[in-house]
């Protein structure tokens, strides 16, 4: 009789715990607004970049391009023109205003030391 009492003690507190979860309750989360951003500059923009920008410079022969920091829009590209294939020179892309196309940082002065004329594009 002992162990019939103690079997129907053990079952009511088994039976306790067993409570339905209740269900749970959906929230309208937000989905974020993509994020429109440019391709990664490799070296064939960089080519074309730099050739449409500065016309009458030597072409690029290689380059590689990183961004400029942790966080930072911009990205630096280092390079070599004509038959040069060691990474010589440097110049930095950034964004256009409106987002859609990577321009030299600083294409005056960037174009005056490849001994070329900047474009008026």
């Amino acid at each position: 009789m002992k162990k019939t009492a103690l079997l129907i003690s053990v079952l009511a507190l088994a039976a306790c715990g067993q409570e339905p979860a209740p269900e749970p309750v959906a929230t309208e989360t937000a989905a974020p607004e993509p994020v429109a951003s440019l391709p990664a500059p490799d070296q064939a923009l960089f080519t074309e970049v730099f050739g449409s920008t500065c016309e009458g410079a030597e072409p690029v022969n290689t380059a590689v391009c990183k961004r400029a920091g942790m966080g930072s829009p911009d990205v630096v590209c280092e390079f070599g023109l004509g038959e040069d294939s060691y990474l010589r020179h440097k110049a930095t892309l950034t964004a256009n205003e409106d987002s859609t196309a990577w321009v030299l940082t600083d294409p005056a002065a960037i174009c005056a030391e490849h001994g070329a004329h900047h474009s008026a594009s």
